[in-house]
């Protein structure tokens, strides 16, 4: 599994436009071999779907022969509802390319003959046909090549949330109720309004893929990150199953990595260096600095903290090293200065998160 760390977010999101870009233009699909994608909603992937759209409107990026299938949606939300994962992709990607419409794949919250009104068991077995017709047209391209996918501060990816099967396909999910709250500021803050239920492929259905791509942003996910690379797989941090993919990759930002350890962190930076240089691609030195960007637009676009981390670190270090004090207390001082910045970071990106979601 490879972790790459970015900076910020917009960074984040440039490199994993970028590396689709890559394997788009590598596998050079055709109307007999098309490139298949799985593809997320969601906050976070709004900026790599931007910068996809820029690559298109560019003239250098063709979606002609890319087929879709989306991760999921709310069971009883129309296609042209404001919050339906339909709205969302039609809206943030795929009426700026020249994709072909037969070729986009989104599961259907109320497909046919599915009404509120039926008894429960009636709309189960309508839903879970749907379901099960989503499981077939994957398999009748031949599978996703690629499927990109975001996480939720519990760990989940795609709706399959805490203590759903590792092996499990696309299905009806029941929504935790921390998911709920989460996804109450899309509907006007209101949780009775947000559904309860959803549709989605299952952690088996990703871990099909060929490769996976997971993007992870913001300090309020680093807990699950942490559980994902650190830790042992889980279905409490369905995340955690990309540790056994054989082709997996996660795309953070450096808020993000806010609970791994530091020799983590410096781990797989060092390693990150030593596939470039020896592939000779996908270099990060790819955007201009933060102090020549413009403040980043976007919600997820806080600039990072940790190279003040890391220099708060460095000055102290070097300040206590004129000082005549044990090697132990040398360390526990610059161990306690680092702590109380990371709490006072973390306080801070904490009201940035809250003014965000009033």
């Amino acid at each position: 599994m490879r972790l790459i760390i970015r900076p910020d977010y917009d960074e984040m999101s440039d490199w994993a436009a970028r590396y689709i870009k890559k394997r788009i233009l590598e596998f050079a699909p055709t109307e007999e071999r098309p490139f298949v994608m799985g593809l997320p909603t969601g906050s976070t992937p709004e900026g790599l779907y931007q910068k996809l759209r820029e690559f298109h409107e560019a003239g250098e990026l063709s979606f002609k022969h890319v087929v879709t299938f989306n991760m999921d949606e709310y069971v009883g939300l129309s296609h042209d509802h404001d919050q339906s994962y339909h709205k969302f992709m039609w809206t943030h990607l795929f009426r700026h390319i020249d994709i072909q419409p037969k070729n986009v794949h989104i599961l259907n919250g109320t497909p046919e003959g599915f009404s509120p009104q039926l008894p429960l068991d009636q709309r189960i077995t309508i839903l879970e046909a749907e379901c099960a017709e989503y499981e077939r047209m994957i398999a009748e391209v031949g599978g996703i090549d690629l499927f990109v996918g975001g996480i939720g501060p519990d760990g989940h990816i795609a709706f399959n949330e805490p203590g759903s099967s590792l092996v499990s396909r696309t299905r009806i999910k029941s929504l935790a109720k921390e998911t709920i709250i989460a996804n109450k500021r899309f509907f006007g803050g209101d949780e009775t309004q947000v559904p309860t239920m959803a549709l989605t492929v299952g952690v088996g259905t990703v871990m099909d893929a060929r490769e996976v791509m997971v993007l992870i942003s913001g300090q309020n996910k680093a807990i699950a990150l942490s559980k994902c690379i650190e830790e042992g797989v889980s279905h409490m941090w369905t995340v955690s199953a990309m540790q056994m993919h054989p082709k997996s990759i996660i795309v953070c930002d450096e808020d993000a990595t806010m609970e791994l350890r530091v020799k983590t962190v410096t781990y797989f930076k060092g390693l990150e260096d030593v596939h470039n240089n020896m592939l000779g691609e996908m270099t990060v030195l790819n955007l201009p600095s933060a102090s020549t960007r413009s403040p980043p637009s976007s919600p997820g676009q806080a600039p990072s903290q940790m190279k003040e981390i890391r220099d708060m670190h460095n000055n102290t270090s070097q300040m206590l090293s004129l000082i005549h004090i044990s090697e132990p207390t040398r360390l526990l001082s610059i161990s306690y200065a680092v702590f109380c910045l990371k709490k006072k970071k973390r306080k801070e990106i904490k009201k940035r998160t809250e003014r965000r979601q009033k």
